[in-house]
């Protein structure tokens, strides 16, 4: 695969992990933990139809496009959530902040790279469920530093998990998975993770993170288009 230079691929690489610099209160966010804790609510975000359509090719006509608009324009809110985010941060927290955000300019760009080659516009309708997520963002800024940072590691580790369930993913959409799935990109959520912090403010937006990644799923699958599987023809 070329070098994309895209948030989630290589540019995540220089990241460094500071857990040494945590507080001792309060108790560090233990992936494990949670996932145990909330289990069934993980795997519905992180294994989809939508996500098995992309690993065995399967996925409804116009699924894929309805995803890729909504998604791009939600990159566009992370990209402001992570500045403001990156302005509360403390020390400690932002180098990996301020190396997501330049990551993040770049796969805008990759985004519009791919819907320009579709001949799709940049900017499409906004669907409720993008509105609803970027609500939440601006809803985690108003909350401790602790309670965003770990929404945002729960983020894009769901996103990580999800895109690894299709791996290696059908042919047509192998660049995407492997884009997703790069090593950097897994560095970059365990970066995030050694600032993450467990309490009930956390673990409930943690929730609400898990939830709104699902429903972004369930939009892209009930898409005007999305009524079909597509055909070899189609692809």
């Amino acid at each position: 695969m070329p070098e994309t230079g895209s948030y989630r691929g290589k540019q995540a690489v220089g990241v460094e992990r500071q857990a040494g610099l945590l507080h001792a209160t309060p108790v560090r966010l233990a992936a494990s933990d949670l996932l145990q804790r909330h289990a069934r609510e993980w795997r519905a975000a992180t294994c989809h139809p939508f996500l098995d359509g992309v690993g065995d090719g399967r996925l409804p006509a116009g699924a894929f496009t309805a995803w890729l608009q909504q998604d791009y324009l939600f990159v566009n809110d992370l990209l402001a959530f992570q500045a403001r985010l990156l302005a509360k941060a403390p020390r400690s927290a932002q180098s990996v902040l301020a190396a997501g955000l330049v990551a993040l300019d770049a796969e805008l760009t990759w985004f519009e790279a791919q819907l320009t080659r579709r001949g799709l516009p940049l900017r499409a309708a906004r669907h409720p469920t993008t509105d609803a997520y970027r609500d939440e963002l601006d809803r985690l800024l108003t909350e401790p530093f602790e309670v965003g940072i770990a929404a945002l590691w729960a983020l894009e580790l769901a996103y990580l998990d999800a895109w690894r369930s299709t791996a290696p993913g059908a042919f047509e959409y192998r660049e995407f998975v492997e884009h997703w799935t790069a090593p950097a990109f897994a560095d970059y959520v365990a970066g995030l993770e050694a600032h993450a912090t467990d309490s009930p403010a956390a673990e409930a937006a943690v929730l609400r993170i898990v939830r709104l990644e699902r429903e972004f799923w369930d939009m892209a699958l009930r898409a005007p288009q999305a009524s079909a599987p597509q055909t070899a023809s189609e692809r």
